[in-house]
């Protein structure tokens, strides 16, 4: 890891750049220095900002002129899953489905033309969608009787598949629930289809594994796509062996255009591999972290609650994890230089993720331990992330997409602790803004309109949805930066334009920071840069 020393010394007084940016709007990300019109760049990394850096033009320097376009610091995403976005690239994005019945002639359609036995496989459905209810197998089974079906929702926590799925997992009405998982049944005992968070194994542990060609394939369609948005980093939320060895052979044929910081997948075999070699850090790809996953999902009434669902009373969702696991896992991280990020969604999850930690962290430490979404949290508890100094990565988008059934899922008491992002920063909390694609869209710039409108692309609901929860403009773009840098240990050479720090950068079609809300939807990237070198978009 390079100190901002080092890089400093990287430019001498007088060489000439590289790149210069010239007559621009540039946001810097830098509270000590907010704004630019100029930037010039040598060995991908900024050696002057300010308002004339023409100094540092030399006969070979290549002078890009904005004509006061707005430039703003790569976009880092704190919570991805790289695989899912090139899987729903590569297969069916059933997000905007509207019914059963759609979903259902898209596997019609695609069981036609593929031969008898294969996995017909698709993503982002949405029982919201068509009214709330879940979905049964029978309309999957008389669209694909021959072929398995599943199916993955849109928070990537439930499964849908039909009878010939359920009969290669050997599920009938005496499989009893795994531990972190559920089987939703019928009134008779039968199951319906739906699978649940760690009852999705039973079925998709008889899928054959994609191949390293296939994973290499997914994970260069997802990062090229990130690049064309505007993302410069993502911090890939849970990988494997066969991401890390993709993730290792795009960079070594210079086919990798983002940054990558990625999250070992749970406890097993790479993770004790990590524990016995150390952290893996450099920067284009960096493994110094374990994903665990606490609990559900609050869409598919998963998550894990003190109190039932507003919506169904008997149910108060699933603790995936028990509490010493994750200190265990907490302890052996602190000790051997990783950092633990652990999705937790409900309340009750949350805090047993803050206890954990804090008997491993104590108070006031380097540690920078995570929890992913911190969705929904008892009022008490936001101290205890500042207590531990807990980085809280969250996703705006999830409230802009969960606004419409919320409330009806907590309850008007537990509402004003959910989705709370300014209540977290107002505590002193980091908070690192995020999408979660492909459970959300993996546009950056719609993540930041969340961020400050608190609406949907159609600009509802008029005023934004719980607005006192809204970021301004400056804090939702350090939440898309610096805060991303920061739960990264690497705000010292990025997360913000300044001397020393590498030219990681975006060309937008208009200005995020002074447009009306109604406009920002319509904003997109001109062009993207890593190190000073273009990755999309033409000069």
């Amino acid at each position: 890891m390079f100190s901002i020393l080092a890089m400093l010394g990287m430019a001498m007084a007088g060489e000439p750049a590289d790149l210069v940016v010239d007559n621009a709007t540039i946001y810097t990300a830098d509270p000590a220095h907010p704004k630019a019109k100029a930037m010039a760049i040598r060995n991908g990394r900024i050696i002057a900002i300010g308002d004339n850096v023409r100094a540092n033009i030399g006969s070979k320097t290549q002078v890009l002129d904005l004509k006061g376009a707005p430039v703003i610091p790569g976009l880092i995403d704190s919570h991805v899953h790289m695989n899912g976005l090139g899987q729903m690239i590569e297969w069916t994005d059933l997000r905007r489905f509207k019914s059963v019945a759609d979903v259902a002639a898209l596997v019609r359609e695609r069981a036609a033309r593929a031969p008898k036995g294969t996995w017909i496989r698709a993503r982002n459905w949405d029982q919201t969608n068509w009214g709330g209810e879940f979905p049964l197998h029978t309309a999957l089974t008389d669209a694909a009787p021959e072929h398995p079906v599943f199916l993955t929702r849109v928070d990537g926590h439930a499964a849908w598949v039909n009878r010939k799925a359920l009969e290669i997992a050997e599920i009938d009405d005496s499989t009893p629930d795994p531990m972190g998982g559920k089987i939703i049944r019928d009134s008779a005992g039968h199951a319906t289809g739906v699978l649940i968070d760690r009852a999705q194994g039973l079925v998709g542990s008889k899928i054959p594994a994609a191949s390293d060609e296939e994973v290499l394939s997914r994970l260069r369609t997802a990062a090229r796509e990130c690049a064309r948005l505007g993302l410069t980093t993502v911090h890939d939320a849970g990988i494997g062996e066969a991401e890390l060895r993709a993730y290792r052979k795009l960079l070594a044929a210079n086919q990798l255009p983002v940054r990558v910081y990625a999250m070992i997948g749970g406890e097993g075999a790479m993770w004790n591999t990590f524990l016995a070699s150390g952290p893996e850090v450099n920067e284009r790809l960096t493994i110094r972290s374990i994903k665990l996953m606490a609990d559900g999902a609050m869409g598919s009434r998963g998550a894990a609650f003190w109190q039932p669902y507003a919506d169904d009373p008997g149910n108060s969702g699933l603790m995936i994890l028990k509490q010493e696991t994750v200190e265990r896992v907490a302890r052996q991280a602190a000790e051997k230089g990783f950092q633990v990020n652990t999705h937790a969604i409900g309340d009750r999850a949350n805090r047993m993720v803050l206890d954990a930690y804090g008997k491993v962290l104590g108070e006031n430490n380097t540690k920078r331990f995570r929890i992913e979404h911190a969705q929904a949290i008892a009022l008490p508890d936001f101290a205890l992330f500042k207590k531990y100094s807990v980085i809280a990565s969250m996703q705006s988008t999830h409230a802009t997409s969960d606004m419409r059934w919320a409330l009806s899922r907590l309850g008007p008491d537990r509402i004003s602790g959910a989705y709370a992002q300014k209540h977290m920063l107002n505590a002193g909390v980091t908070v690192a803004n995020g999408s979660d694609f492909p459970v959300e869209e993996p546009n950056p710039l719609m993540g930041f309109y969340a961020a400050v409108s608190r609406q949907d692309a159609q600009g509802q609901p008029a005023g934004g949805w719980r607005p006192e929860e809204r970021f301004t403009r400056e804090e939702a773009l350090r939440s898309w930066t610096w805060a991303g840098a920061y739960a990264a240990f690497e705000e010292d050479w990025k997360g913000s334009l300044a001397v020393g720090k590498v030219a990681d950068f975006l060309v937008l079609s208009g200005d995020i920071m002074t447009l009306p809300f109604s406009q920002l939807p319509k904003v997109g990237v001109r062009m993207t840069f890593v190190a000073g070198q273009t990755v999309y978009g033409d000069r």
